[in-house]
């Protein structure tokens, strides 16, 4: 079969190239982006679980949790303002992330990184001085164009630096800044909420201005990609870049493969209608599913409302506080598992194993939980024990997503798509990542009050579904140049239908 024999003449290049103390740093600051993201995620939920912030903004919630104790356990913080103010900005996020498709095409990845801290450093200070609601929104909305910018750029930019062969670890840098990110948030709570007055809440949220400055300052230092430099036709400077990155004068094979790379982008006018091209179908239904996947792992619930949620569980303020530094500490140190072997056992064992572990954590947590307080969500004294004991399956549940659809969720995407559409293709895993987070964000608190413990159920099922998907359709991508990735899809059971001989000679006409 033809086909056969273009796939194995073709092999997948080895290009030269090792970790160098310049990739490193840059590698290391370009992952700072992360810490917005992952702050954001830990701040939101402590604030809100504030009563003097309850009180100033929400106070129909305030109501229900501290006056009205009639209220269903499982509603205590049903509230469409309350879930609006957290997930406001991923919607924000959503829109941004067209523009820093563009500007990332257009500029270079450097800036988009910088526009992002940018924004987020306003938010950040309109925040910190919120008078009312609109106040409060408005700051959100900044937050979110900050993020949508550095999760389009940060990505991509760790992908395109990295060495094929330590790809996987580097871009996982972006994972572990945001978990870094959660637990400085967590950690603030705790202390914030101590402040006497009831102001502690606008510290958490000014100190956002923090991260925005290490990664708007960072960018400012930070060297164009090589691919970017070619993109936008400084070959020379390309060339010199890829030399001191890969720390190797044999740079000739990989740079002839990005610019042949290059040259049929700019012969693309319109990324957008060619990233629908069946050739690209692969790609397309990964970037599509992947971050859809990843949100409904459940794991913003935590996240977000890890505070509002072990308060619901029956903790105390304080208790509820630091049991989400807790699992932000293993989010943290479970991160630096999936650096260390994703490169060595690659993407899919990761994928499939954390699946696993999820699925049945979230079913022992949705047991724990219907046993404590059953459907009538009755405020109930429970044990110290038993509440130990639902935070270590939490804890279990977060370390299973730290060091697989975390970091991978993000690395996976941005390493499949072709120069020609990788602008395009991560403004949709972006986008559909928001789009996902923001509907999590808003009806989850509702969706606790009408399913109560069979929320857990929920995902746990969603949880089945995405492991199977893995199984069946996901490749290994591990040490394949970004370049090359055509030949993974066309050697799979599934996706070789979809590209033809034609489309592997074109990318690989130097070698047939």
């Amino acid at each position: 079969m033809a086909g056969g024999a273009a796939v194995n003449t073709a092999k997948v290049r080895d290009y030269p190239g090792k970790m160098t103390l310049f990739v490193f740093l840059t590698c290391l600051v370009a992952a700072t982006g992360g810490l917005i993201f992952g702050y954001d995620l830990g701040i939101s939920g402590g604030v809100t679980a504030m009563d003097p912030f309850l009180l100033k903004f929400f106070p129909s919630v305030y109501q229900m949790e501290k006056v009205d104790k009639s209220t269903n356990q499982y509603c205590k913080f049903d509230s469409e303002l309350l879930t609006l103010f957290t997930s406001s900005l991923y919607v924000a996020a959503l829109l941004a992330s067209f523009f820093a498709s563009f500007v990332t095409r257009v500029f270079g990845r450097k800036w988009s990184m910088f526009c992002g801290g940018i924004t987020f450093l306003a938010g950040s200070a309109i925040n910190g001085v919120a008078e009312n609601l609109f106040m409060l929104i408005l700051g959100r909305f900044l937050l979110g164009v900050g993020v949508g910018f550095a999760n389009q750029s940060v990505p991509v930019y760790l992908s395109e630096m990295a060495p094929t062969h330590l790809r996987g670890m580097l871009n996982i840098g972006f994972q572990l800044m945001i978990t870094i990110g959660i637990l400085a948030a967590n950690l603030i709570n705790y202390v914030t909420s101590k402040i006497e007055g009831g102001w502690g809440w606008r510290v958490s949220l000014a100190l956002a201005a923090v991260p925005a400055s290490v990664i708007t300052i960072g960018s400012l230092f930070l060297p164009d990609t090589p691919n970017s430099l070619i993109e936008r036709g400084h070959e020379e400077q390309a060339k010199a870049m890829l030399r001191r990155i890969r720390g190797t004068e044999d740079i000739q094979m990989e740079y002839d493969d990005m610019v042949a790379a290059s040259e049929e982008a700019r012969a693309i006018q319109h990324p957008w209608s060619n990233i629908i091209k069946r050739k690209y179908r692969p790609q397309l239904t990964v970037a599509i599913l992947i971050p859809f996947f990843q949100q409904f792992t459940g794991i913003n619930v935590i996240m977000f409302y890890a505070p509002v949620l072990f308060q619901t569980l029956g903790f105390k303020d304080d208790a509820s506080l630091m049991s989400a530094v807790i699992t932000g500490l293993v989010n943290v140190f479970a991160t630096f598992v999936s650096i260390v072997v994703v490169d060595k056992l690659g993407r899919k064992v990761l994928f499939l194993q954390g699946g696993i572990q999820m699925f049945i954590c979230q079913i022992v947590v949705g047991t724990m939980i219907a046993i404590m307080f059953g459907t009538g969500g009755d405020d109930v004294q429970i044990s110290r024990g038993y509440a130990t004991l639902v935070v270590l399956f939490i804890c279990i549940y977060v370390a299973g997503f730290a060091w697989s659809w975390g970091p991978l969720g993000w690395l996976v995407p941005s390493e499949i798509f072709p120069l020609e559409i990788r602008s395009a293709g991560q403004c949709i895993n972006v986008s559909v990542n928001m789009f996902c987070t923001f509907i999590i964000a808003q009806i989850f608190l509702s969706m606790l009050c009408h399913m109560k413990f069979g929320l857990f159920y929920f995902f746990a099922g969603w949880m089945v579904i995405m492991t199977i998907f893995i199984a069946l359709f996901l490749p290994e991508t591990k040490n394949v140049p970004i370049e090359e990735m055509i030949l993974v899809w066309k050697r799979h059971w599934f996706w070789s239908r979809f590209i033809t001989e034609e489309d592997i000679h074109v990318k690989h006409h130097r070698q047939l």
